[in-house]
Formats: C-alpha cells, structure tokens, sequence
C-alpha cells in the first residue's frame, strides 16, 4: 500500500463519523508523520506497515473523540496530539487497544457473546447425541449381548 492509498483509506474511514476538520487534522498528522519517518531512512512500505490497518487506526481514532468531551470549536490539545504520536510508536509492539473494550458495557457483551456460543456448541452436540443416541445405543446392547453368548460357549 502507498502513502497516498493510506491516507485515503483512512480518510474515507473517518469521514464517516468526524467532521471534516477533524478528519483533515488526522489525516495531516499521518501524512507527516509517514514523511517525518521516510526523512529518518525508513521505507514508506515499512513505515505503513508499521502503522497497520488504516481502518484500525481510524477505528481508535474515533474511538478517542468520542471519550473526550470538546469545548466549541476545540478540537485536540498538544498533548492529544502527541498521545496519538506515541499511539502510532506503541502500534509496532501491538499494545494499542483495536477493539476498544475500555467500557464496562462493551466487556460484557463479549462476555454474553462468548457464552452465547458456549451454548450454541452444546446444544448442537446435544443435538447430535440425541439423533444418534436411539441408533447407537440399541447397537451397543446388541453387540454386549452377542458378546455376553460368545463367552457362554467357549
């Protein structure tokens, strides 16, 4: 992936939720800080592959907006805009929270979805046991018995 199908991408992902100052905020952010990284010697594919999926970041990006509580017209603070920087750097060591679960609410839906097909497992070999269970079970005391009379004539 290119730096311009990058920043694309990630433009097309936030601009479903933030407004456009926002986006081009971001989306100048990363710009830079792919170039800032080229100037360092790196490769622009090793530094978009560094940074991931633009989808993911965007995904954290709209994440953070939509924690932090904005004055009119306010829309990042330096030290946001550095936390993103450092986001970015943590990125490569995959300590940067993708699926966001820092709410109680969203923790307990993974939960209820983990048990949810918990159950659905079990039901369905349940489900199965109870279909064969009339076909086997029969089988099984039919071969004991056969088993048990071979044994009487020996």
């Amino acid at each position: 992936m290119t730096k311009q199908e990058f920043l694309e991408k990630l433009r097309a992902a936030l601009g479903n939720d933030l407004s456009g100052a926002v986006v081009s905020e971001n989306v100048n952010y990363y710009k830079q800080y792919i170039t800032d990284e080229v100037a360092k010697g790196k490769s622009e594919k090793e530094v978009i592959d560094e940074l991931g999926d633009p989808w993911a970041i965007a995904r954290t990006i709209i994440d953070a907006q939509e924690n932090q509580e904005y004055t009119e017209g306010e829309y990042r603070s330096e030290t946001t805009a550095n936390s993103e920087y450092d986001s970015v750097k943590q990125n490569r060591y995959g300590n940067v929270h993708v699926f966001g679960l820092d709410s109680w609410w969203k923790k307990l839906l993974l939960i209820l979805g983990l048990v949810g097909i918990i159950v659905l497992i079990v039901a369905v070999i349940g489900g199965i046991i109870s279909i064969l269970a009339p076909i086997v079970l029969p089988l099984i005391v039919l071969m004991w018995i056969l088993r048990v009379i071979g044994q009487r004539r020996r």
